[in-house]
Order: structure tokens, then sequence, then C-alpha cells
């Protein structure tokens, strides 16, 4: 078995019945397995000239810090709505049980730089496909996608077609 799968914990029946959850904190929790996972970001990226980061609030945030480190990229931070104290463009997108809206920064991209989008789960491809507008409404231009883990089931890859997509665990 993959080490960071095995590192994945399940828990059924939340947040809402019908719903197996895929805890990420145990892999969080063995260094090994955390850094194996952060290395195989920065070794799929590497050659993809990045210049930030776009982590997603807020699991995206545990990867895509080391991840932007590690490629000498700014790392800009993606939040759910009212929690950015400056001026902010906002998306909204639709989650596998939900709805809600994201938010950036106007002046965290620069024009034209090269945006790589992390987040810890690649589900219904909504929070994934906000954020990508969000990364061209302030000018930038999306160079790939990282997940920890994707859920092939809910075709969330289908709606970034035609984009570099990178799962490093795929149910």
């Amino acid at each position: 078995m993959d080490p960071l799968k095995s590192r994945i914990r399940e828990i059924p029946d939340w947040p809402q019945k019908g719903v197996s959850f895929k805890d990420i904190t145990p892999l969080l929790l063995h260094p090994p397995a955390f850094q194996m996972a952060i290395d195989r970001f920065v070794e799929e990226f590497d050659t993809a000239s990045i210049d930030k980061v776009a982590a997603i609030d807020a699991r995206g945030f545990l990867l895509g810090a080391p991840v932007a480190y590690f490629l000498d990229a700014g790392l800009v931070l993606v939040r759910k709505q009212g929690k950015l104290p400056s001026r902010t463009l906002a998306e909204s997108y639709e989650l596998e049980y939900g709805k809600n809206v994201l938010e950036i920064h106007d002046d965290s991209i620069l024009h034209g730089e090269r945006v790589l989008v992390i987040d810890d789960v690649l589900a219904t491809g909504g929070t994934a496909t906000a954020t990508a507008e969000l990364v061209k409404k302030v000018g930038g231009l999306v160079a790939g996608f990282g997940f920890l883990l994707e859920l092939s089931d809910l075709n969330g890859r289908q709606k970034l077609a035609g984009e570099h997509v990178f799962s490093l665990l795929v149910y």
C-alpha cells in the first residue's frame, strides 16, 4: 500500500450521513509521510516556473506553504468570505454538500504570474474552479493544480479539463 494512503483515516457519515470523510491529520502527524507528500508536489511542479502558490482555505494552507517555500514562490491565501482584511475579489461555488464563496486579495497576484493552485481534496471541482477564476480575475495564469487526494467518483477532474492536474492519491 502507498505509504501516504495508509496515513489517511476514513470517518464514515461525516460531516453528514453517506459521506466518507478522508481525514488527512494522521498524514500530517507523521513527518516522513508529510515530507513525502510535499516532496512529490515539488517534484511535479519544479520545472513549471511557478511564481505564486494559491492555497485554499484551510487545509490547503498546510500543503501550499511548504510547497511555495520549496518552489521559491509567493504564497497567496484563498479564503472563505469575510476572512481577508484588505480589498478582495469573490467567487461563489458549489460544494458536494452546499454552497460557499471564496475571496482573494485583489493585489496578491501580478498580471501574468504563473500560479499553482493547491488544496487537500479534489471532489466536485467547485472549489478549484472558483479559485482558478479568482486567479484569472486578478491577472494570473493558472499553471496547474495539486491535490493531496482526489475523489474520482465525484468527477472534479472533468471541471479542470485541459489543465495540469496532479493528485497524490486517488480514491
